[in-house]
């Protein structure tokens, strides 16, 4: 087999947090000849890798970095605050931003939530990326909020996490660049949107023009008995000889005398 010959691939890359491997297992059920290549990459790089061409998709967090790639968003994620295990948040269920006013609250460069105002104290410097702020919760030093998925990640024995209710959330999305809108992105774009196999929106789903041909002839063609003639029904009641029906009741009956008398039981007179 030549170059130009080898199979297509399709390469999907994903930023930290989110887990490709429900969208990986229905696209390798339902493309077998396509194999799919991962491609982990960190949140700020992850439109470089897109617009280079180095992944045909990728999930990444909102909102998208500029107008050339199109993106479907998929989920929210729930806001949680990572702390030591015998931290005081530890003991409830949810916190608000206020509860966290005493801590300091770490702010990695590579935070992908969107604040208008920090809660708790600052810290002196910010960590390079959310690892090392768990690292510095684990240490003691502060305590980090981040989306769900990035405290799962990042999970440590010594450590906790708890809803925060009234933080900004972060949304996952599809992206893609806007010009490169190829047969396989627009069949990962109906795995992803739940179309089943046979949607009539997928792309592979459409039938043959022969298909459709033979189909339609089925259709148009009159049915016909097991004997190659067309089967003659008895007319139904009220239709197909209803005419001479009503013409032999007018006339008393078949065969009998113009006006006779009908057959039955006599009226009783009132």
């Amino acid at each position: 087999m030549t170059g130009s010959e080898a199979s297509p691939s399709f390469r999907l890359a994903y930023v930290p947090g989110v887990t490709p491997s429900k969208w990986v297992r229905i696209w390798n059920e339902r493309m077998p000849g396509v194999p799919m290549a991962l491609v982990p990459v960190s949140a700020d790089e992850v439109y470089d890798v897109l617009r280079r061409g180095d992944a045909d998709a990728g999930f990444v967090r909102l909102p998208v970095d500029g107008t050339d790639l199109s993106a479907i968003p998929l989920y929210t994620e729930t806001t949680v605050v990572v702390v030591p295990k015998d931290h005081i948040v530890a003991a409830v269920e949810q916190v608000s931003g206020e509860d966290l006013a005493d801590d300091i609250v770490l702010h990695p460069l590579d935070d992908p939530l969107d604040w208008e105002r920090l809660p708790g104290r600052p810290a002196l410097e910010r960590p390079a990326a959310t690892a090392d702020a768990v690292e510095l919760v684990a240490a003691g030093i502060g305590v980090v909020v981040v989306p769900q998925s990035l405290a799962r990640l990042h999970h440590r024995k010594d450590l906790t996490y708890r809803t925060v209710t009234d933080a900004p959330e972060s949304r996952v999305a599809l992206a893609w660049p806007e010009e490169r809108t190829t047969d396989l992105v627009e069949d990962f774009i109906g795995i992803v949107r739940g179309r089943t196999v046979n949607s009539t929106r997928g792309r592979s789903q459409t039938p043959p023009a022969a298909e459709q041909k033979d189909r339609g002839a089925a259709k148009s063609s009159p049915r016909k008995s097991d004997s190659g003639g067309g089967a003659r029904r008895k007319p139904a009641p009220g239709k197909g000889g209803g005419r001479t029906a009503a013409k032999n009741t007018r006339g008393g009956g078949t065969g009998g005398p113009k006006g006779g008398a009908k057959r039955g039981k006599p009226r009783r007179s009132s």
